[in-house]
């Protein structure tokens, strides 16, 4: 605890000590000129934009070449993703690892899905191993993003094409059936414009039983500039996953040392299907620049999920479509302070669809050794029809008071809510013992103005330090409200139906002060952050059926530095590190656990929140035609459960806390000659035992079995 202070108190700190050296102490070099795009929807210094956002290039993709965004994305510092299965995935930034819908997907500023249908593994919709790069903003989003922008913001570029026609073909084979071949063709310019497509297409058996999983993407965008003043920006994108389990699968320890591969979930699959299509314009006008963009999504999943088979075993299909407008005019007064004005609104109307069916399940043995292994479908318990609408009108603005200063305030008003059509009749359904409460048809609306503040100061032509003050939020989702679970009677089945329309929004404020640039030679950025939730919502269970169900009733603190360096040692290698420190405490937390006994955890930690995280790359590139990456991964231990306490066997102290893990991972490319290369990849090179993620079932500690040694290999031919 004392240790945890110290880093903390010191963080204000070391941060102008760092910002003195970096201005007095360091010969000239190259100016900061790093540009992003997330903070407002358009290209924007790096260097005065004052928040924590991580780059990841399309060369990093490339050689990275991840078949799990885990592989790709644990290198901004903050950022864990946590493997659930095939290539679904929870995430933790600034947040502990969590499957709640605290962090917004975008595809070139675009959400994945719609506000009130979050997925926590929406990344696999998007084709990351082909991606133009990544942008991760930590944190909540400026005022360009509303809700579910608490944790970050995950932006996910498509690529362009070059002003040159070419074209790629990959094929990769490795372990476990691994198959996957990648395609991409551009056209260069042309009087038209420029397209860019590609196709991904991926197999593999899986590393442990049933675990096989299949997807095929893809993805084009077409450029084109009809005038000086002018130009369209048209993406789309599809995707289609089969995947035999819907969740990681976790087994009790003496299973996951001896018998990993096993999967006592087998029945468990998900299906999903998402199609988006965008087209932007903008138009410049002297100084002033408008940009309206119309878009277009579909998402369907069909899943039969194993984190419900113990509690409320049920398939689920559910379908949405999204009809959405994004519209901006932004106004640059260059002669007044460098000012500049951005005010938008953004539109979406979503209308979705839900249909559950109750599930019986057959199984052998008890607790969590329970052996699932078939199904049949029983009766329907949720039937509805729900339309998800918002307008969020926002105001941005940036001036320079001073030459080196430069401030960004704004503001977002954002009214949101659900149409929501039942179409069972009556108060209730009921498969076997399990009642079903439902919703009468009604309208459920959500109002929040979200402030941000920040500013940047430029120490030197190599170095900026910024600070920020953001509000962030995020609406319950439409199963918060509209689906409460199971219940063995009627009517508390019927009044946790009346009580789930009474969630109110998370709400989220953060602090955090950084400072980036580069040192000796170092490239670097530092960030210090504290971000409270209030209303959070509590994850209850039911005593007598172990359903969950969510109220607001908690209260959390995460603070935390991060860190990333990087440094050629000499000309030919590259060290790249990607470090953080958190803590993620409850303040208020109260409510009873599946057995019915009150509990208040202020004061602990907060499950699956490890406190250090990072991510260390050594590369080698002797010449152009070669090159080879070391990687080391390590992920702290943390809580497996909110008590913070335990008795359970095989972990520490009986403390019910893991140890963590360190992993070791090896890539390298050859070039054949200008149009072939050969590449490889070994994840996991020490074979090491690890668990993807733990937490307690049935009073047992349980693991889910990390990916093991694994190899692939393939080959690239360019035109």
């Amino acid at each position: 605890m004392k240790f945890k202070n110290a880093l903390l108190s010191l963080a204000p700190l070391s941060l102008p000590m760092l910002a003195a050296i970096a201005a007095d102490k360091i010969a000239p070099q190259q100016e900061l000129a790093e540009v992003v795009i997330t903070a407002t929807r358009e290209p924007e210094l790096l260097k005065e934009t004052p928040a924590s956002i991580g780059v990841i290039t399309s060369e990093s993709l490339k050689l990275t070449a991840p078949a799990h965004p885990q592989q790709i994305l644990t290198q901004i510092p903050g950022v864990g993703v946590s493997v659930t299965n095939g290539e679904g995935h929870t995430t933790a930034i600034r947040q502990p690892f969590t499957t709640s819908p605290l962090y917004l997907f975008l595809e070139d500023g675009i959400g994945v899905r719609p506000t009130g249908f979050f997925n926590h593994n929406s990344l696999y919709e998007l084709n990351i191993p082909m991606a133009g790069g990544i942008e991760v903003t930590r944190g909540p989003g400026s005022a360009l993003y509303g809700s579910d922008a608490v944790g970050g913001i995950i932006n996910v570029l498509t690529k362009a094409s070059g002003p040159t026609p070419d074209g790629s073909i990959s094929t990769e084979f490795g372990s476990f059936g691994w198959l996957r071949g990648l395609g991409s063709i551009s056209t260069g310019d042309t009087r038209f414009g420029a397209l860019h497509g590609d196709v991904n297409i991926t197999h593999t058996d899986g590393w442990r039983d049933h675990t096989a999983y299949d997807r095929q993407s893809g993805n084009m965008r077409w450029d084109w500039r009809l005038n000086d003043e002018t130009r369209l920006k048209t993406i789309a994108g599809f995707t289609s996953i089969n995947q035999q389990t819907g969740a990681n699968s976790p087994l009790p320890r003496d299973l996951y040392r001896s018998s990993p591969k096993t999967n006592l979930f087998t029945p468990a699959y998900r299906k999903v299907e998402a199609f988006r299509f965008s087209s932007e314009y903008e138009r410049q006008f002297g100084n002033g620049l408008l940009s309206i963009t119309p878009y277009f999504r579909n998402n369907t999943m069909d899943l039969n999920g194993s984190y419900n088979f113990s509690s409320d075993p049920r398939i689920e299909k559910t379908e949405s479509q999204s009809y959405g407008l994004l519209s901006k005019w932004r106004q640059d007064f260059p002669d007044f302070k460098r000012a500049r004005v951005i005010v938008g609104v953004d539109f979406e109307n979503s209308p979705g669809t839900r249909r559950e069916d109750a599930l019986n399940l057959t199984k052998t043995g008890t607790g969590a050794y329970t052996n699932y292994t078939g199904s049949t479908v029983g009766k329907r318990v949720y039937d509805y029809d729900v339309t998800f609408r918002s307008i969020s009108p926002y105001l941005h603005t940036e001036i320079s008071p001073l030459e080196k200063l430069r401030i960004t305030a704004g503001a977002r008003y954002d009214s949101l809510g659900y149409d929501f059509q039942n179409n069972l009749q009556g108060r209730s359904s009921i498969n076997g013992t399990n009642y079903y409460g439902q919703a009468d048809s009604t309208s459920k609306s959500f109002q929040r103005l979200s402030p941000k503040i920040g500013a940047t100061y430029e120490l030197h032509k190599t170095a900026s330090l910024y600070a920020s003050y953001n509000q962030g939020f995020r609406i319950p989702s439409e199963s918060q409200l509209f689906r409460s679970g199971s219940n063995t009677n009627r009517t508390n089945a019927q009044s946790r139906a009346d009580n789930a329309l009474l969630l109110k929004p998370i709400k989220a404020d953060q602090v955090e002060i950084g400072i980036r640039g580069k040192l000796l030679g170092a490239d670097y950025s530092l960030a210090a952050y504290e971000l409270v939730k209030r209303d959070d919502l509590v994850s209850q269970k039911d005593a007598a059926t172990n359903a969950s169900f969510s109220q607001n009733a908690g209260k959390t603190e995460s603070r935390g530095l991060e860190l990333s360096l990087g440094r050629d040692l000499v000309k030919t290698l590259k060290l790249e590190t990607a470090l953080s420190y958190a803590t993620h405490e409850y303040k208020e937390w109260k409510g009873k656990d599946a057995s019915g006994n009150a509990f208040d955890y202020a004061g602990n930690q907060m499950a699956a929140a490890p406190h250090f995280m990072g991510n260390t790359r050594l590369t080698w590139t002797p010449t152009t035609a070669v090159s080879a990456q070391f990687e080391w991964v390590r992920i702290g231990g943390y809580f497996l459960q909110d008590s913070n306490t335990g008795s359970t066997v095989g972990v520490d102290k009986g403390t019910a806390k893991t140890n963590g893990y360190d992993l070791f991972n090896f890539r390298t490319s050859y070039a054949l000659c200008r149009s072939a290369s050969i590449f490889g990849r070994v994840m996991n090179i020490a074979d090491k035992r690890y668990a993807d993620s733990a937490s307690i079932s049935s009073n047992t500690a349980v693991y889910a079995p990390g990916l093991p040694r694994t190899f692939y290999a393939g080959l690239e031919v360019k035109w």
